[in-house]
């Protein structure tokens, strides 16, 4: 059984202010400790960035935030595999790769947690595989919680969003775990 490790938009991009105010700043910190984990094991490790077909996003070619963070940058013969949608596994050869590896179960970390994050850990879910949530090596944005639908709902915090979503995502698609117990379990 192989578990392989999946990095989803941990882009320069998203330190842009046009996102607002976010959650868990140390996200990127254990993202790069999984990194180290996976890589120490020899164990699969998939970086997946977004590339935005809008030009006013920071993540389109024309804004310069596509680069992967440094702490989590791609090495070696690490693929690096684009993607246009929330999903990691629309428009990419990802379902392929992991399948090629043999690959059961995956671990999943990065940003943003209510979109890209979630999606791609639903669509895992629902692809067969095994997924554990790296939950602190996530975050969410405050520009996340749109209440122009019902203005009457009171606004979400970023900190708000995170928590919602992992609770909806934790037992029925997957399980939502800290860095620490991951890399205590694959080690």
């Amino acid at each position: 059984m192989t578990r392989a490790l999946i990095l989803i938009d941990i882009q320069e991009g998203m330190d842009s202010p046009l996102w607002g105010a976010r959650n868990n700043p140390d996200a990127e910190d254990n993202a790069a400790r999984l990194l180290a984990g996976f890589r120490a094991l020899g164990a699969p490790v998939i970086h997946v960035r977004h590339i935005s077909a809008r030009s006013d996003s920071p993540l389109h070619p024309s804004q310069g935030g596509n680069a992967i963070k440094a702490a989590v940058a791609p090495q070696d013969e690490e693929p690096v595999l684009e993607k246009s949608t929330n999903s990691a596994f629309i428009g990419t050869d990802l379902e392929a790769r992991l399948n090629a590896l043999g690959t059961e179960d995956v671990v999943i970390a990065g940003l943003s947690t209510p979109q890209c994050i979630s999606t791609s850990m639903r669509m895992a879910a629902n692809l067969g595989f095994d997924v554990w949530l790296a939950h602190d090596a996530c975050a969410a944005f405050e520009t996340h919680a749109r209440s122009d639908w019902a203005a009457s709902l009171p606004a979400m915090s970023a900190q708000q969003i995170h928590d919602a979503e992992v609770s909806m995502l934790h037992g029925e698609f997957g399980t939502a775990r800290t860095t620490s117990a991951i890399l205590k379990d694959i080690t």
